[in-house]
């Protein structure tokens, strides 16, 4: 996927947690991401090339226009 990714975005992967969820929250974008499961809010770290493999689609996105102070 060729898609910019942002910090908050709600993202959609091909195989399901063991908790059965397939969303993740984007935490922290780098060379490895940081994710949330939105199911049981276990958090991994996977590199860039992983997340950006096993991703399907972007469920939601965060509003550009939003300030994180």
């Amino acid at each position: 996927m060729d898609e910019k990714l942002m910090v908050g975005d709600i993202i959609k992967l091909k195989k399901k947690h063991p908790c059965g969820g397939y969303e993740w929250e984007v935490l922290r974008i780098g060379t490895d991401f940081k994710i949330r499961c939105t199911t049981c809010d276990r958090e991994v770290w996977l590199p860039r090339r992983e997340v950006l493999r096993r991703m399907t689609k972007v469920s939601s996105r965060k509003e550009s226009g939003e300030l994180n102070e």
